[in-house]
């Protein structure tokens, strides 16, 4: 039976190598194909509604250094740069991605150091909340859906549990907050599964660039929760993700939102594309 009111937000989820990015283009697909006009926003897109992936955040003293120190790139930073209060969020990826070499290394570094992604993490939460919150008010205001790959869940699990190995409560209320801040969009959450989390992980391993994988490892293991069980390599990062199953399992348990578990351990297109139709017209 469809809903009263159609979903202006779909949040795609799951694991590493379960299929978000391919299941998040099948979402719009459906969509368009439906007649309805949607927007989809896949991990790493810089231009994020909801998200600060490449976006450096600086105090005002912070960045008048900068601007002091690089006069020559007045113009050029202040294209990528946007200003709340005493504080400037800059556009560092996009800028490195346009201008490249041509950008000082002691400007760069200190758009790294304070990456939105490097603060700690109540700073980081208070921001990507905000974030979320103008996001909302944007989406509400017009006729298009959204479709969001993995920012619902993965980023803040990545940040508190990976990172920082924060307790699952506190990743409960910032995952309940977030919630309560986009219910006005009437959300669907779509989580994406496998039977098997290993090998679809080591699938994954094997198919994208070496430095992906070997980052990823690092990440998972090296800080947070991984560092503190002694998970080590790629047996250890597998420990990690399961680890970060539960967890995002209990709270996905504990949301009221409309939410669905679809399998994509086939890897069979045609016929998942067929499920998720039929999941869709559940609310569309």
């Amino acid at each position: 039976m469809k809903q009263q009111l159609q979903p202006k937000l779909i949040l795609i989820e799951g694991l590493p190598g379960f299929g978000k990015s391919t299941t998040a283009q099948l979402v719009y697909e459906i969509l368009t194909e439906m007649g309805i006009e949607a927007r989809l926003f896949l991990e790493g897109n810089l231009a994020h509604p909801a998200d600060y992936d490449g976006v450096a955040f600086l105090e005002k003293v912070e960045y008048d250094a900068l601007w002091n120190a690089h006069e020559q790139f007045r113009t050029l930073l202040s294209q990528y740069t946007s200003c709340q209060g005493n504080h400037y969020f800059v556009e560092f990826r996009r800028l490195l991605n346009e201008y490249g070499p041509g950008i000082p290394h002691e400007m760069m570094n200190a758009f790294v150091r304070n990456d939105v992604y490097e603060l700690q993490l109540a700073q980081h939460r208070e921001l990507i909340t905000a974030k979320w919150r103008q996001c909302a008010e944007k989406a509400l205001r017009g006729p298009d859906t959204y479709v969001f790959d993995c920012v619902f869940l993965q980023n803040p699990v990545t940040m508190g549990m990976i990172k920082n190995g924060a307790a699952e409560e506190y990743m409960t209320s910032y995952i309940l907050e977030l919630e309560a801040i986009i219910k006005p969009l009437n959300p669907l959450l779509i989580v994406v599964e496998q039977d098997d989390l290993e090998a679809a992980f080591r699938k994954a391993v094997c198919e994208r660039p070496e430095e992906w994988s070997e980052g990823f490892i690092q990440y998972y293991t090296t800080q947070g929760y991984g560092l503190r069980q002694g998970h080590q390599g790629l047996e250890g990062t597998v420990q990690v993700l399961k680890g970060r199953r539960k967890l995002e399992e209990r709270i996905y348990n504990l949301l009221s939102m409309h939410k669905t578990k679809v399998n994509n351990s086939a890897y069979d297109l045609q016929a998942y594309k067929r499920v998720l139709t039929e999941k869709l017209k559940e609310y569309f």
